[in-house]
């Protein structure tokens, strides 16, 4: 898709060129200035009467009338050169494909020198180009009856710049792998509960798992039974799909020591059980399941990379449905870690099967821990839509996945988890534990639940139910599914393997 090229030749055909500026105020500088000298001075003029503008995430789209083979120069502005960042870039390039796009072309050029800076040098802004042009071309593309027109998208990019190709090749490589990625996720998430039962899950990750040659291990009902998964089992009583407990392995040392365990909720669809969800809160559900695609996206990237590092993906699947089967509130059950659990809520299922997820986690190997779920409207009521919460039981892995989220521009805040959270959790007259404490710190109790099977194993938590989806499109996608979290896993475990 991509061609790096190191001179740019204006009397060569292209459809678009894409230029960046910045604010000095506006001035024409390099191909820009080549660019405006071959068109008599014409684009000082337009810079004069801000129909070229500078402004951060602008794109101003110019015809060159066939005075150059570049039939149009987009300029993207940038803003204040010292201000820019690797997200305030990567969200001026989704702007400016969503430009191109809309305008059906189908190939594009890039003078790539024109968009670094200090802060962000050229191997990051290849990054930031190729990832931003997978994440906000990406289309859902559903269900409705369509004619048979074929909708025209960018088959190709040439980048142009004077540094060394063979390495911004490979930055645009990793770029569009953790942005196809994170896309891949965000299919699974919007895809209905219907066409993606737990057994169309399972399947998926066989099919990545023979793709990239990782390990896979599909635990069915019957294993689960005999290993004592009471918890996940208990979540699926009410369905009439079979749960799966799903594992890739990925070995990136020579001994499998250190793993990183990354645990996805992947609850397809969520009534909420005998807690029965309000009618316009059950709409929705089908995305209750975005910590598994995260994984799934993430185990991608790992796939496609291969960083110097182990990794064990699990992924406890089922729907939480109603009928005469279903758990009730007040039922006892029985983790497979030993520990009973007094059932309160039955929509509080996600830190059910995260549990016995965690516990199987540890028994392959797992020395790291990391959950993602779609868990509590209770982080959404703390942080809103765009802060993904966070809790964790040890400081120094708590702060290698907060760098990873900070590389990635997918924010997270950490909320605390008390010894008298814990002792909420741990209230029950007949069991050990119960599953949920009450509204009060309701995406803490969560948290605090999940942690008591971590077996003081380093542990982050992560809840995405509020950063999962969103209800409006941005620079960088649509409305639907994020992918969030997709490209900060996958980062944590490059920078694990890095530090060997």
């Amino acid at each position: 898709m991509f061609t790096v090229k190191n001179e740019l030749n204006f009397d060569q055909h292209e459809e678009c060129l894409l230029i960046g500026v910045f604010e000095k105020p506006v001035k024409l500088e390099g191909i820009g200035l080549t660019a405006d000298q071959l068109l008599d001075g014409q684009l000082t003029e337009l810079v004069k009467d801000g129909e070229i503008s500078a402004k951060k995430k602008s794109v101003s789209r110019i015809h060159t009338l066939g005075k150059v083979g570049v039939k149009r120069l987009i300029f993207v502005g940038l803003g204040k050169e010292k201000e820019l960042t690797f997200e305030a870039l990567r969200e001026a390039f989704g702007k400016a494909f969503k430009t191109l796009k809309d305008a059906k072309m189908t190939t594009a050029a890039v003078a790539l020198d024109t968009f670094v800076t200090e802060k962000v040098d050229i191997l990051d802004t290849a990054h930031a180009l190729s990832e931003a042009f997978e994440l906000a071309t990406y289309q859902f593309v559903g269900y409705k009856q369509k004619s048979n027109a074929v909708e025209i998208q960018i088959k190709s990019f040439t980048v142009y710049s004077e540094e060394d190709g063979d390495e911004i090749l490979s930055s645009l490589k990793v770029g569009k792998v953790y942005g196809s990625a994170t896309n891949s996720a965000r299919t699974l998430v919007n895809t209905p509960g219907n066409l993606l039962t737990s057994t169309d899950l399972a399947d998926y990750a066989r099919d990545l798992g023979k793709q990239y040659d990782f390990e896979v291990e599909i635990l069915e009902k019957e294993e689960m039974l005999k290993l004592g998964m009471g918890a996940l089992l208990a979540v699926n009583q009410g369905s009439v799909e079979p749960p799966k407990m799903i594992v890739l392995k990925y070995q990136g040392k020579e001994e499998w020591k250190d793993v990183i365990g990354l645990v996805g909720k992947g609850i397809t669809f969520d009534t909420g059980g005998y807690s029965l969800k309000t009618k316009a809160g059950i709409v929705g559900m089908k995305t209750d399941m975005g910590g598994a695609a995260a994984v799934l996206g993430a185990m991608e990237i790992i796939g496609e990379l291969k960083p110097g590092q182990n990794v064990v993906a699990v992924i406890p699947s089922t729907d939480n449905m109603v009928s005469g089967n279903a758990f009730k509130p007040d039922d006892v059950i029985t983790s497979m870690s030993g520990k009973t659990i007094e059932v309160l809520n039955t929509d509080a299922e996600g830190r059910l099967v995260l549990a016995d997820a965690l516990t199987y986690a540890l028994h392959q190997g797992a020395d790291y821990l990391v959950d993602i779920a779609t868990l509590t409207g209770g982080v959404i009521t703390a942080l809103g839509m765009d802060m993904t919460g966070a809790m964790t039981n040890h400081e120094a892995f708590f702060e290698e996945v907060l760098l990873a989220s900070y590389e990635t521009g997918e924010p997270m805040w950490r909320l605390p988890i008390t010894e008298k959270d814990k002792e909420r959790v741990r209230n029950s007259k007949i069991a050990d534990l119960n599953n949920s404490p009450g509204a009060a710190g309701h995406a803490i109790m969560g948290g605090a639940f999940i942690g008591e099977f971590t077996e003081n194993k380093p542990w982050v938590h992560l809840d995405i139910a509020g950063t999962s989806v969103t209800n409006s499109a941005s620079d960088l996608g649509t409305a639907g599914a994020t992918g969030v979290m997709t490209r900060t896993l996958a980062t944590l475990v490059e920078r694990f393997g890095e530090e060997d």
